[in-house]
């Protein structure tokens, strides 16, 4: 194959797969929010390796955001969408105003998922209750198709009264 023949094969490859990627990646209202990005490793013609820091909010319970950093590939590969990303994400989440249960929920429903690859690999945050001390509980994990990863990172949130306010019990949002 000459080199122009395969740089057009790889183009016309990659660009509908990047296209496809940027179309159902792309920013959805309950979509994470980016708080910053930090370069890890420099890369001089492609875009570096960084680490990213996003916060969402739960969708089931009001007055609890999430905070998960997350490293993100640079690269080719990264560029186009096509790096498998890592296993790598902390958590982090807290009580930022009155907590309130807008709907009832099951030990370890998912609160927020996003792809880690172009395919079967995504990452997962996980909601539930701590009964007895009246604690959120969240853990962040990444799996796949065939083979998970056991790293994973768990936070959890006291929920205690606000501004006056009696403090709600999880347990009574709980689904049986």
């Amino acid at each position: 194959m000459t080199s122009l023949f395969r740089k057009r094969l790889i183009c016309a490859f990659a660009l509908p797969v990047a296209a496809v990627l940027a179309l159902s990646t792309g920013a959805r209202a309950d979509g994470p929010d980016l708080i910053f990005r930090k370069s890890t490793t420099f890369k001089l013609l492609t875009p570096n390796d960084k680490l990213a820091t996003y916060a969402v909010d739960d969708p089931a319970v009001t007055g609890v955001a999430c905070y998960y950093t997350v490293p993100e590939k640079g690269g080719i590969s990264g560029a186009l969408g096509l790096a498998e990303q890592t296993s790598d994400i902390s958590l982090a989440c807290r009580q930022y105003g009155p907590i309130a249960f807008k709907e009832k929920f099951g030990q370890g429903d998912v609160v927020f998922r996003e792809g880690r690859s172009v395919f079967f690999k995504k990452m997962q945050i996980v909601r539930g209750c701590d009964t007895k001390r009246n604690v959120l509980v969240y853990m962040v994990y990444s799996d796949k198709l065939v083979e998970g990863s056991p790293k994973n990172s768990t936070s959890t949130v006291p929920i205690l009264p606000w501004g006056g306010e009696l403090a709600p019990k999880c347990s009574d949002s709980l689904s049986q």
